[in-house]
């Protein structure tokens, strides 16, 4: 079976010493360049390939984006900071014709023996049979790689007095959600301070700075298909001197936890 384009379009190829090789695809174009959660994914995966341990998943993505990426390929220098019996620290360094576009940290872990609980519900939503396609769909390219049926009662550009957005969605190309794709899903919704907003008062996008994810469950998830839909949400609660924050949950239908994200991003 073919890959789907998520799997093409973060796929890295090893160059040899740590170095890695992605190609940023226009076909995940937001405003002016790609969508920060494509980015990375692609990142993400250049971690994964340099650690070559599947027995360590994911637990702690960071990324600060340092200069605008343009189409065309990218170099990933991934460096093991430190392995130890059970928690492994990378760094990532990642370079477009000889610029710094961005600065990334992994750390990847076995599971842990300890008690656990979880207190975080899933919040209510419009259930997924009664969600219907935001009217946005297809405005930029990357609104086409998502399939989304928005999933709570705030509307974009609705001046409301809660900036919140949230949505389920998939891939259009369908895949079993794996922790790339979660991590381009933490920035795959449009920005939840466009529900405060009037259209008038938006320049331009919201370019992120850094994106921060802790991924709370193991993929794949068992019984998960890749027709199955997730539910992201997003709330933004200060907004101040042109920076605001935006922090995510991403859930499975079931009430499943997978990821917790947190952005600091510029408004235009």
């Amino acid at each position: 079976m073919a890959a789907a384009r998520f799997e093409r379009d973060t796929a890295v190829e090893s160059m040899g010493e740590g170095l890695y090789r992605g190609q940023i695809d226009r076909g995940w174009w937001v405003v002016a360049g790609p969508n920060g959660g494509y980015l990375a994914a692609i990142v993400l995966r250049a971690a994964e390939t340099a650690l070559d341990d599947p027995s360590r998943a994911p637990r702690s993505f960071t990324i600060h984006y340092t200069a605008r990426p343009v189409e065309g390929p990218v170099e990933i220098e991934a460096r093991i900071e430190r392995s130890g019996r059970s928690l492994t620290t990378l760094s990532l360094r990642v370079t477009q014709e000889g610029r710094l576009i961005a600065i990334a940290l992994a750390a990847f872990s076995k599971p842990r023996t300890s008690i656990e609980f979880q207190h975080a519900g899933r919040p209510e939503v419009i259930p997924l049979d009664s969600a219907d396609a935001p009217p946005f769909r297809n405005i930029l390219p990357i609104h086409e790689r998502f399939e989304l049926r928005w999933a709570v009662p705030e509307t974009m550009f609705g001046a409301g007095d809660r900036a919140r957005s949230g949505a389920w969605i998939r891939l259009a190309e369908p895949m079993e959600p794996n922790y790339a794709l979660v991590a381009a899903i933490t920035d795959a919704v449009p920005p939840a301070v466009f529900a405060a907003m009037k259209p008038e008062q938006i320049g331009g996008g919201v370019p992120t700075i850094d994106l921060n994810i802790h991924f709370r469950a193991p993929l794949p998830q068992p019984g998960a298909g890749a027709e199955d839909f997730l539910l992201a949400l997003f709330q933004t609660r200060v907004l101040r001197e042109g920076f605001l924050e935006e922090d995510g949950e991403i859930w499975t239908r079931d009430g499943v936890l997978l990821a917790q994200s947190r952005q600091l991003a510029i408004f235009t």
